[in-house]
């Protein structure tokens, strides 16, 4: 049976066109003189798969730990389907719960540990069966339900711990890094199984991670943490092609950063001198001045090997200073005659050796300048 199918045999949760299912209400959160979280305004649809994303200490976990219970705001509101959540312990908010560290009890059996969310709402026993039954179905489990935790790998742990947070139809599911103990290619398996789960079920899911790829992977809608802040709020696309702040476009994906001054800026674009008399055009984001020192951003996929201009409005000559294979493409990187260098994505079979001169070129609008201010603090 196909893991669709599979699912499709779970009861599905009623999606409604409910834009404020999950909300926080100018929250805050501070532990002494330090803010974790920062003037917190957010809100989640019902059956949206939400990814806070951003590196340690950014505020993340602390929102997901306020929204399940087990912190308490120091400011503000937090709504569950339009009702104040700030006074109910974690196990009235009907939550489930998926961990890093899988949180199993060891001595119980797998049926034992999807059971035990059903044990503790005395739900009849005859049901508590068919839905052990049907949520292991749901993860490819039923036929290890005897085994003990230990007796499974990693990846089946981890199923086990999601069969558990769904067996009794929550409302909504918030998982804490749940993919970080696993290797590479299980992580990855992982994170379609879960996005299918979810597209099947339809149940809200909020997904705290700091790995980015698995951000765009899943999500419909990633909001970006800094420093106890959500800098910005979008889709996977959004977010990759429109980044609002030099963090966000170093922290999605690979970005080449280029440092330089501005000279003009107007109708949106920015002309920038760079080192050796270089100079690119770029789309302006942000307060910029003529004058300012700027940070440029470029994806590694918008620049182009090319012998002319073709009516590109930045183009430069570099020297190839070395290749990285990756087996479908190669990254090239090159050399500036300012000092600088860019990694450009090219065809894996492209023949090109360190030492080879290249021309090289992108257009303005696939170029970000941002001030190097914001800059400076998205690399510390």
């Amino acid at each position: 049976m196909t893991m669709a199918a599979q699912v499709a045999e779970a009861p599905a949760v009623e999606q409604q066109s409910d834009a404020k299912f999950v909300e926080f209400i100018d929250v805050e959160k501070s532990y002494g003189a330090f803010r974790a979280v920062r003037s917190l305004s957010l809100s989640i649809g019902r059956g949206e798969f939400l990814t806070l994303l951003g590196p340690s200490g950014s505020g993340k976990t602390t929102t997901l730990n306020m929204l399940a219970g087990f912190e308490r705001p120091t400011r503000g509101v937090i709504t569950l389907d339009g009702k104040s959540v700030d006074r109910l312990p974690p196990y009235e908010r009907n939550i489930g719960m998926v961990f890093q560290n899988y949180a199993l009890f060891p001595h119980m059996s797998v049926a034992d540990n999807v059971a035990f969310p059903l044990s503790v709402r005395k739900v009849p026993k005859p049901e508590i069966a068919s839905r052990i039954l049907r949520a292991l179905q749901m993860v490819r489990l039923e036929q290890f339900k005897d085994r003990r935790p230990a007796q499974l790998s990693g990846g089946q742990q981890q199923r086990v711990a999601l069969a558990r947070a769904l067996v009794f139809q929550p409302s909504l599911v918030l998982m804490d890094e749940p993919l970080g103990a696993l290797d590479k290619k299980l992580r990855e398996h992982m994170q379609i199984e879960l996005k299918q789960i979810h597209e099947m079920l339809g149940v809200t899911i909020v997904y705290v991670t700091h790995d980015q790829s698995e951000a765009l992977t899943m999500s419909d809608r990633v909001a970006i943490f800094e420093s106890g802040a959500i800098v910005q709020i979008g889709t996977p696309d959004q977010l990759y092609k429109e980044p609002t702040t030099a963090f966000v476009a170093s922290f999605i994906g690979e970005n080449n950063a280029l440092e330089g001054t501005a000279e003009r800026v107007g109708n949106g674009q920015c002309l920038v001198a760079l080192p050796a008399g270089l100079r690119a055009t770029a789309l302006s984001v942000g307060d910029i001045g003529p004058g300012a020192p700027v940070h440029l951003a470029i994806r590694p996929e918008r620049i182009e090997l090319s012998a002319g201009g073709n009516g590109a409005e930045n183009h430069f000559r570099a020297k190839v200073d070395g290749r990285i294979y990756h087996g479908d493409h190669q990254r090239l990187l090159a050399r500036l005659a300012s000092g600088q260098v860019l990694t450009v994505k090219i065809d894996a079979d492209a023949a090109l050796a360190t030492g080879d001169t290249v021309d090289i070129r992108w257009r303005a609008s696939d170029c970000r300048a941002f001030p190097a201010g914001a800059a400076a603090k998205a690399d510390s």
